[in-house]
């Protein structure tokens, strides 16, 4: 596939100069010479996804319509259902689950002809105990979570996208460690329906690629409007692929934020973000943060300890001995949350939204970490999630981009956040400044 967009693979495919067999074949080549080391994939179908190809080339020669994605491998986080291939959970206590449907978005990958190749490994329960999967630019080191098969396998080149899932730094960080774009779209414009809950309020479905455009349009193809989702709302969603290929209307603001969790930034981070703030120039304004910030991050741990005990409550309940030390700390200090400090952060929450509503009334984008520096080593945890809680917690917009390395020669993300369902706007805000950017570095 070399550096051709997905745009690009789909014209090919539909001129009828690229088939969908070997786009698969070219995936499998390259998950054959890398996975042993790697460990990305939870589950493979090499002969399902042949089969998927081989229709879909059909498709094409007989002259039917075709979708977006139409012919392009896509890898599935082991969280999402799908009615012919298992979905374990990230457990071994569910390795042999098989759902009897498939998540809302599995039908609109179908839909759009994509191809899914099979499963990405996933932390227990997309949470915090490490996975097996290995840093794709340096196995000695973490590959980011819960996320973590998925960004892996985007950034190995396996497969061209992939799905994942956000609820604190799930999809963000992960993409950073990782080296590949990732963005969590606003909250309730795709589907979480038949996709591991852990957080009513908190959980996110993201998605990973090597080009913003490809994000965009994967974004436009799974989002969409679905009763079986609280979060999901009836109203027209933003156009995110028509955004990003717009041009701004005039330059946009950006804003750094001062944050009260900065001291945890590395220190070659610390150096890299302050020159990226200085490229960026006048165009960006410097601003210490409110003090209720200061809060944001205990609201978001209260929320989530209150429903991830719940919504794993039988899990924790009927399967205890089969967790990970990891999951059995963390279920034991999170059934400790009671109902009045939850209710008390879901007004915090709401608070915030509407504190963020209004900030962006004078900002096209907050510009701020994706991580807090390069990755981890392996072993030592998935990182630290903190550049992501805030966002997360009001279910704000955020594109990671692979800008920046550190001392080790590992990538570190940049992130934008921007306004609540003006995904497009983020977007259209993110193309300027890789312009701006490239133009910056060849002046």
């Amino acid at each position: 596939m070399d550096n051709s967009t997905i745009r690009e693979c789909v014209a090919l495919i539909a001129e009828g100069r690229l088939t969908a067999k070997q786009m698969v074949e070219s995936c499998f080549k390259c998950i054959e010479a890398t996975e042993p080391t790697l460990s990305a994939w939870q589950h493979l179908d090499k002969e399902h996804a042949m089969q998927q190809a081989e229709a879909l080339d059909e498709i094409r020669r007989r002259g039917e319509p075709l979708g977006a994605l139409h012919g392009i491998p896509v890898g599935l986080k082991d969280i999402f259902d799908t009615d012919n291939m298992p979905t374990g959970l990230g457990s071994p206590i569910y390795k042999d689950r098989q759902p009897e449907s498939n998540a809302t978005v599995v039908d609109k990958l179908i839909e759009a002809g994509a191809i899914i190749l099979g499963k990405t490994v996933s932390t227990e329960f997309a949470y915090m105990h490490p996975a097996a999967t290995r840093n794709p630019h340096n196995p000695d080191y973490s590959p980011g979570g819960s996320s973590s098969g998925s960004a892996a396998a985007v950034a190995a080149g396996h497969v061209p996208l992939a799905l994942g899932s956000q609820t604190n730094g799930s999809v963000i960080r992960p993409a950073s460690f990782c080296g590949v774009y990732g963005y969590k779209p606003s909250r309730g414009i795709i589907s979480r329906h038949g996709v591991l809950q852990t957080s009513q309020h908190l959980d996110h479905v993201g998605v990973f690629a090597r080009d913003i455009g490809d994000l965009a349009l994967l974004c436009d193809c799974i989002a969409g409007y679905d009763s079986n989702d609280d979060a999901s709302y009836l109203k027209p969603r933003p156009h995110m692929l028509e955004g990003y290929l717009s041009e701004v209307p005039i330059e946009p603001n950006f804003v750094w934020i001062d944050l009260p969790y900065a001291d945890r930034y590395q220190s070659d981070a610390i150096d890299a973000f302050e020159e990226l703030i200085a490229a960026i120039g006048g165009q960006l304004e410097r601003v210490p943060a409110p003090q209720s910030f200061a809060a944001l991050p205990a609201c978001h741990k209260a929320i989530y300890d209150y429903e991830i005990y719940r919504c794993l409550e039988q899990t924790h309940k009927h399967h205890w001995d089969q967790l990970s030390d990891t999951a059995k700390a963390a279920m034991e200090t999170a059934k400790q949350c009671d109902e009045s400090t939850y209710r008390e952060a879901l007004e915090i929450q709401a608070a915030a939204n509407k504190w963020f509503d209004q900030f962006f009334h004078d900002y096209d984008a907050i510009v701020t970490p994706s991580a807090v520096g390069e990755p981890p080593a392996f072993g030592d945890g998935t990182g630290d999630p903190i550049c992501c809680t805030l966002w997360t917690l009001c279910g704000l917009p955020t594109l990671t981009m692979p800008l920046l390395s550190g001392n080790n020669n590992l990538p570190i993300g940049i992130q934008l956040v921007g306004a609540y369902n003006q995904d497009d706007r983020l977007l259209r805000t993110a193309r300027w400044l890789l312009q701006h950017l490239r133009q910056d570095q060849e002046s």
